[in-house]
C-alpha cells in the first residue's frame, strides 16, 4: 500500500510477480501498467484484477509538504488568446502553491482512429502527480489509463459531457446564452439569429439552449432557419452570416457563441455594406483581448477563463493530497460586457 506524508511507501509486488499471478509474461503485464493498446481485453482484465489483489505500487501520492511538485497541462491548442488566458489562471494559481507546470497542445486528437499514446508515456516517465486538460476530448481508453495509473485529473471546459465522477471546471454557457439574447430583445429586437459552434459540444449546446430559452419567455417565435452553427470558425461563420443575410427576412441581431467567430462575422457585413450596429447588432461570447481591438467595439458576454483554470488548479492540488470534491461540476458566472456592437433596431 501507499503511505503519504512521513510514512515510507512499503515494498510491494514486483512485476513478475503480478505477471506470474495473471498468468501472462511480464512484458505483456508492463503493458497493461503503461497504458498500451495492444494487449486483448481479456488479458487486460487478468493484469489489472491480479494488480489489484496483489496491491501493486504503480505510484506514489502527491504530498503537498515536498516541494516542487509537477502537474501537466494539456490545452486543446496554443494559438489563440483563449489559450493564453488557461496558461495565465493556471501559472498564477500553481505560483502560489509552489507547483511546477509542464504544457502540451494537442496530445488529446486521435490519428487514423487511433488516440496518440506518448503523452501519457511521458507523464508517467517525468512524475507528474496530476494532469489538467482544457478543451480535450478524451477517449474510454484514455480515461481507463488515468484511472488504471491513478493519476487525479481536472477537465477544464470540456468539449463533451464527462464520465460519470469526473471532475471539471467550466462557466455556466446556458445562463450566457440566456443573458446575450435578453439584451438583444430589451433594445427592441426580435428577430434574432445564433450562430453556434459545434452541435455537439457542451458549452455551444448550452448557450443555444440559454437563447430559446430567453425567446420562450419573452414570447418571440423561435425561427429555425435562424440557428447555424459554424464549429467556431471563423471562415465558416463568415459563411453562415452571409447565409443569414440572404433569407427573406433576415436578422436585425445576431448572438455570435465566440468572439473569435465574430470577426467573421463583422467581415461579412461589411462585405455587405452592413453597419455595426446601425444596421445589425451582434453580441459575442468570452470577452477576448480581440473584442475590444475590433470596430465597432464587441458586445460579449464574459466567461472567466483564468478563474475556471485557478479553479481547477486548485481543485487538481486537493485530489493529489487525497481530497476528494463534493462536486464533480463547477460552473463559474458569466455576466454582459456591453460596448458599441448592439443597439435598436432600425424601424
Amino acid at each position: 500500500m501507499v503511505r503519504t506524508g512521513s510514512a515510507s511507501v512499503a515494498a510491494g509486488p514486483t512485476l513478475a510477480v503480478v505477471a506470474r499471478e495473471a498468468g501472462v509474461s511480464v512484458p505483456t503485464a508492463s503493458k497493461v501498467v503503461n497504458g498500451r493498446e495492444d494487449v486483448a481485453p481479456e488479458t487486460r482484465r487478468r493484469v489489472t484484477e491480479a494488480l489489484d489483489r496483489l496491491g501493486y505500487v504503480r505510484r506514489p501520492r502527491f504530498d503537498a509538504a515536498k516541494t516542487p511538485g509537477l502537474v501537466d497541462l494539456v490545452v486543446h491548442s496554443l494559438e489563440s488568446s483563449w489559450s493564453g488566458a488557461v496558461l495565465h489562471g493556471v501559472e498564477a494559481a500553481a505560483h502560489d502553491v509552489g507547483l511546477e507546470v509542464v504544457v502540451s497542445a494537442g496530445l488529446t486528437r486521435t490519428r487514423g482512429g487511433r488516440p496518440e499514446r506518448g503523452w501519457l508515456d511521458k507523464l508517467i516517465a517525468r512524475g507528474s502527480s496530476g494532469v489538467l486538460f482544457n478543451l480535450a476530448e478524451l477517449t474510454p481508453s484514455q480515461y481507463a489509463w488515468l484511472d488504471t495509473h491513478r493519476i487525479p485529473y481536472v477537465l477544464i471546459d470540456p468539449i463533451l459531457e464527462p464520465p460519470p465522477g469526473v471532475v471539471s471546471v467550466g462557466a455556466a454557457n446556458w445562463q450566457g446564452g440566456v443573458t446575450a439574447t435578453e439584451h438583444l430583445l430589451s433594445l427592441g429586437h426580435e428577430r434574432i439569429a445564433v450562430i453556434a459552434g459545434h452541435q455537439r459540444k457542451m458549452c455551444s449546446s448550452a448557450r443555444v439552449a440559454g437563447y430559446r430559452s430567453a425567446l420562450a419567455s419573452a414570447g418571440v417565435r423561435h425561427r429555425p432557419e435562424y440557428v447555424r452553427h459554424a464549429g467556431f470558425d471563423e471562415t465558416l461563420a463568415h459563411r453562415r452570416m452571409l447565409d443569414l443575410l440572404d433569407l427573406p427576412e433576415p436578422p436585425t441581431a445576431v448572438f455570435v457563441c465566440s468572439d473569435h467567430m465574430a470577426l467573421g462575422v463583422y467581415k461579412a457585413l461589411a462585405v455587405r455594406g452592413l453597419r455595426v450596429p446601425d444596421d445589425i447588432s451582434v453580441v459575442g461570447f468570452d470577452d477576448l483581448p480581440e473584442s475590444r481591438w475590433i470596430a465597432p467595439a464587441l458586445t460579449t458576454i464574459r466567461q472567466p477563463l483564468s478563474e475556471m483554470a485557478a479553479g481547477a488548479l486548485h481543485l487538481l492540488v486537493r485530489m493529489m493530497a487525497g481530497d476528494r470534491p463534493e462536486s464533480t461540476r463547477t460552473e463559474l458566472s458569466t455576466r454582459l460586457v456591453e460596448r458599441a456592437s448592439t443597439g435598436c433596431p432600425r424601424r
